[in-house]
């Protein structure tokens, strides 16, 4: 497949890699760019990963400085994570080294569609320093209790258009890191997992600003968080800004809006406030269930509160009773408008 991938490669036409049906075993691999012409994979076979964990790889497959570059088809790439996941309980310690499924590394002008990630080891996307993407279509799929298998993490990243992708995984089906700059997601189902959140942010000094994000059209079910932004504290300044969700479904969700400018995963953090300045996030239509009383939950930093905070017809409703629910908020400077619930934000310290 490499040799097929660099033939197609180096001609001066490109050429598209054709992988028929059937199932093939597909040792961890490296497409590296640049190429001269565009080059494309039509998949519509099943690879396998090596299933055993430790292998020490930081990805299965991976695409490397290439401009111009298509995947399509109805093919599926199987990560073979079960015994991998025992190993990756983050919050006990360090983690080990396991690899992405599939990552995209200064990957610019490229199109992925049609085909099925399964049962990743560690993320089932990792989108790093590309531009101009559109993933379409795509199915993911591994058990709601897999750790760390979110279904694509973006970091680094300019103009990702991601549509009509159904996501199930063990942790977030969707996150933006660093970086992150005009990522429109659109039509996404998401359920088992975390929801699609933008973060975590804060970790690293250095870090570039998020902004320009859109989550539309999106349905959450029985998923731990809906829309969420996290950042660590205490944090380096930086700044997350121009964010929209809308037209969004929850159902029977646990947290359905988000905002942890505290958060960390371990059972023993540092103490102190996030300076990562969340302004202009507009929340607007989104509707349906919620697990907790607590519908919308804003824990905002003390020195860097969240800054013009839109809530606009919400019709959130508890999943048990049907009764209204709540929000909760600190540190936050915005407004609700339009006939909603909640309708406000009960102050908290």
């Amino acid at each position: 497949m490499l040799a097929a991938f660099t033939q197609a490669c180096e001609n001066e036409y490109g050429g598209t890699i054709e992988v028929p049906p059937g199932t093939y075993l597909l040792e961890t691999i490296n497409f590296q760019g640049p190429c001269i012409a565009p080059v494309a994979f039509n998949i519509t076979g099943s690879f396998i990963a090596p299933a055993d964990p430790s292998i020490g790889s930081e990805h299965w497959i991976m695409f490397t400085n290439i401009y111009g570059f298509a995947i399509y088809g109805n093919g599926s790439f199987d990560g073979q994570g079960s015994l991998a996941w025992p190993q990756n309980n983050c919050t006990q310690g360090p983690c080990p080294t396991l690899p992405v499924s599939m990552k995209f590394n200064d990957v610019k002008n490229a199109t992925i569609e049609g085909i099925t990630l399964l049962n990743s080891k560690y993320f089932h996307f990792h989108i790093f320093g590309c531009e101009s993407m559109s993933m379409i279509n795509i199915k993911i799929n591994a058990p709601g209790d897999s750790p760390n298998t979110d279904g694509m993490h973006i970091s680094y990243s300019d103009n990702i258009q991601i549509t009509n992708l159904q996501i199930g995984t063990g942790d977030d089906c969707i996150s933006l890191g660093p970086g992150s700059t005009n990522i429109n997601i659109t039509n996404v189902a998401c359920g088992p997992g975390h929801g699609i959140s933008i973060g975590s942010l804060g970790r690293a000094p250095g870090e570039l600003d998020v902004h320009g994000i859109s989550v539309i059209g999106c349905i959450f079910t029985g998923t731990q968080n809906g829309v969420r932004i996290k950042t660590w504290a205490p944090s380096p300044p930086s700044n997350v800004f121009d964010i929209v969700f809308q037209d969004i479904i929850v159902d029977g969700v646990f947290n359905p809006i988000v905002v942890d400018q505290f958060y960390c995963p371990y059972p023993s953090c540092d103490q102190g406030d996030s300076q990562v300045q969340i302004t202009n996030v507009k929340f607007m239509n989104i509707r349906g269930t919620s697990v907790s009383n607590v519908s919308v939950d804003l824990n905002c930093s003390k020195i860097a509160p969240c800054e013009g905070i839109v809530f606009q017809d919400l019709n959130i409703i508890l999943n048990d009773n049907q009764r209204p629910t709540i929000a909760s908020c600190s540190n936050f400077n915005g407004t609700f408008s339009g006939d909603q619930i909640p309708s406000e934000c009960i102050e908290t310290t």
